[in-house]
């Protein structure tokens, strides 16, 4: 494989032409990023998406991560009255909607002197929210959303809510829901989310 690399740099000098070729072989040689690997989503402040926002279309009968916030979860909003709105965390829509129709995802906030995390569901463009449980910043949180054909079951370290589902397809079947601030206010500083799939 060094061998065949070398040779289409060679060639890169010798014969400019040959370009898309090269970048075909040396892209090939680079290995891909792990399903399983953590990934570092930043939201910077002043934005509300998160910087690896790319589309992915997800089919599944369950999502489960790893989560874990650092001190860059605690905020403080500019309206007092935004400090109970809920970010998004991750998760998927559904029924092959857009996700303002059908999604399940977990929400969080930092208020009240704690971080919590949520189910996070729309049905038919209707949102409906439930709190799950209190998580320490730094530590590892295990999440799930399973799938039937009338209910999500979200899970955190094994403390389940069931939600409502009234999409249509066998399986959640949509696009990959990334990291989010808001509500109605952007992210006051840069916010730090590493996740793992498993």
């Amino acid at each position: 494989m060094k061998y065949t690399i070398l040779m289409a740099l060679l060639s890169l000098v010798i014969l400019p032409g040959c370009k898309k070729a090269v970048d075909a072989i040396i892209e090939k040689s680079i290995p891909s990023t792990s399903a399983k690997s953590e990934i570092k989503y930043t939201i910077a402040k002043s934005s509300q998406y998160c910087d690896q926002n790319s589309y992915k279309p997800v089919e599944t009968q369950e999502m489960k991560f790893i989560v874990k916030f650092d001190s860059t979860a605690i905020y403080q909003t500019a309206s007092p009255e935004n400090q109970y709105d809920i970010n998004k965390l991750y998760g998927f829509s559904d029924n092959n909607a857009d996700h303002h129709q059908f999604s399940a995802r977990f929400g969080w906030r930092w208020s009240n002197n704690a971080l919590h995390l949520f189910a996070y569901v729309y049905n038919d463009a209707a949102v409906i929210s439930r709190e799950l449980a209190i998580v320490d910043i730094g530590k590892e949180i295990t999440c799930s959303i399973q799938v039937t054909s009338s209910s999500y079951l979200f899970s955190v370290n094994g403390i389940s809510e069931r939600m409502p589902r009234m999409a249509t397809t066998a399986n959640a079947k949509g696009y990959q829901l990334y990291p989010y601030f808001g509500g109605d206010e952007v992210a006051p500083h840069d916010i730090h989310i590493w996740i793992r799939n498993l």
